[in-house]
This record gives C-alpha cells, structure tokens and sequence, in this order.
C-alpha cells in the first residue's frame, strides 16, 4: 500500500489501460502539455506521446464527435471534459450518438467511451460552473454514470470503465483531486452498478454519493456519540443504480435520509424515493427525508453559497427527524 491522490490515481488508472491496450487514447482540452487542467494526466505525453494524449481547441461538440466516431471504429476513446458544465456543448454527441448507436444499429456498432470530468461546485466559480449534472446523464438509456467520493474507489472505477464496452460517464470533483488514501500495488477492479456500504449502522439509513460523502460520513460519526448509529452507503454509480443494497438497508433500519448536491427536482434523490416506497413502504417507520440544494442557480457570493450548499448540521438534523429525536 502507498498513499496517492485522487489526481494521481486517476492518471495511474488511465495509464495502466493504455499500456494493455494500444486503442485507447486520452483526448481533451490541456491534457498533454500541460498534463491536465487538474494535473490528472501528469506524465502521461511523456510515456504514450502526442498521438495517444491529444491536446484539443476549446471546441467540446468537436472532439466528442470525432471520439464517439472513433469508438465507433475500434477505438476506447477516454474524453476529459474541464468541467461537465462543458460538456452541454457537446450533449447533442453524448446523448443522441453515443448512448444511442447500439440501440440504433441493431448491435451493430457499440461506443466503447469514458467521458471524465469534475461535476457540481468547487467553490466561487459562478452558476454556470457550479452545476450537478448526473440526473442529467442518468436519465438517458445507454450511459452508465460513475460518481467516486475516494481515490480508491475512483481508481477501480475507471479502470472498469475504460474496459467497459459501453458509453461512461465518469464524474470526479475539483474539490477532491488532492484527496489522499493508501491505494493497493496490486491491479484492482471494482464492478460499475454496486453500492458500497461505507459505515454500517442499525438507526437510519444515509445514502449518498461522490464529493458530498464527506458530510455524510462526518454526520454519521458525529451522531455516534449521541448513540445513533447510522448506515452510510456509498451509490459510486447512479446508473445502473444499486436499489437492492438501499432496500436491505432500509428493511433493516426502517428509516432512510438521501443527500444529494443537485437540485431537488427530478434528482437521483426522487428516483431513490420512489423505488423505496414501491418496494419497502411496509418496513418505513418514518417518511423518507431527502437533502439536496435548493431549486434556485449556485450564487456567486460566498456568504450565499454557504447557505444553498448542504450543511452538516442540516444532514444531522434530518437523520434525527427520521428518528423523531430532537
């Protein structure tokens, strides 16, 4: 075991594939020389050159066509986008292409592709830069979304992607880059569609997923010295999406509380809710709370995004309402 960070795992997990597999080849704005926006590619022009680490113009509707045609022909394209708010220029790609042309051509064709990128706010970076977009992506038949809280689980994760021989959407944070964790030696796998549960607990049941697993592990340390013993479960993917662990958890439990940094509507937060009613309402001892950001764009000023971004307090206050203990 040795100690890397997120970054430096990702660009391990990148290059371990590409040594295997000569197809496979990153392509996005600053990956090369600069060796990635973030530095999740620090090394990788060095080792597999221009040809296979490809620098592009600010120009995402373009490169994410060029790589769902290669994909098309044989490649395993990895696009990185410098933020998936960038990524609603090449959508229409990702979308009607990509997710879509194995449906289209009879199996004919598959789209074997990684989009990566961070996902939701780093700070006071804007509304327009600030945006959760996995709903977004889940919604669409044909794209699996990976959402990782931790380096190790990113590495296993987007090792599997790139295996993958379906379209990823692999969403990280710019906020968890320089996280650190003791990552194997050894080459690892972890299967894309399976919950992990991160803290087992008996009270109530706390699900979540990428960056704001923090809150949510923080949360359920705090309540263990009141003696409220909580149940953390990490989703990693949102699509597929592990409703079996969340419903054995549940029948446990009997109490469930979702945090989510998105917008309530339509979230993965509703799927969530409406999957446990259909199919444990009977194990519920307390309607399902859910915490997300409120219905209205990320503010700029940081004393305002203090208050729509999701509070620890907030998180505890709603595992105790679950629990009708003040």
């Amino acid at each position: 075991m040795a100690e890397y960070t997120f970054r430096e795992v990702i660009a391990q997990a990148m290059s371990e594939e590409m040594r295997k597999d000569e197809s496979i080849y990153l392509m996005g704005e600053e990956v090369a020389e600069y060796n990635g926006a973030y530095k999740a590619s620090k090394g990788m022009l060095d080792e597999f050159g221009p040809k296979r680490i490809i620098d592009t113009p600010i120009a995402e509707l373009g490169f994410t066509g060029i790589s769902v045609g290669a994909a098309m022909n044989g490649n395993r394209p990895i696009v990185e986008f410098m933020t998936f708010n960038f990524s609603l220029v090449g959508i229409d790609q990702i979308i009607n292409n990509a997710a879509k042309i194995r449906q289209m051509s009879g199996g004919q064709w598959n789209c074997p592709i990684v989009f990566r990128g961070p996902t939701a706010s780093a700070g006071q970076l804007g509304a327009t830069h600030s945006q959760a977009f996995e709903n977004w992506f889940a919604n669409c038949p044909g794209l699996k979304v990976v959402v990782p809280s931790n380096p190790y689980d990113a590495k296993g994760l987007l090792k599997t992607a790139i295996q993958d021989n379906d379209p990823v959407i692999f969403m990280e944070s710019e906020q968890m880059y320089g996280d650190k964790m003791e990552i194997p030696e050894e080459e690892y796998y972890l299967p894309i569609g399976k919950a992990d549960i991160k803290k087992e607990g008996k009270d109530v049941t706390l699900v979540s997923f990428g960056k704001i697993m923090k809150l949510a592990i923080q949360a359920a340390e705090d309540l263990a010295k009141e003696g409220i013993s909580v149940e953390v479960i990490d989703l990693r993917t949102v699509r597929p999406l592990d409703y079996d662990t969340i419903l054995e958890s549940v029948k446990k439990t009997n109490r469930l509380v979702i945090l989510e940094e998105a917008w309530p509507f339509a979230s993965i937060s509703s799927e969530i809710t409406y999957m446990v009613q259909q199919k444990a309402f009977d194990y519920l001892d307390a309607p399902i709370k859910r915490i997300t950001t409120p219905d209205a764009p990320a503010p700029y000023s940081a004393a305002l995004f203090a208050e729509w971004f999701p509070k620890l307090e907030k998180v505890k206050a709603e595992l105790k309402n679950a629990m009708y203990v003040k």
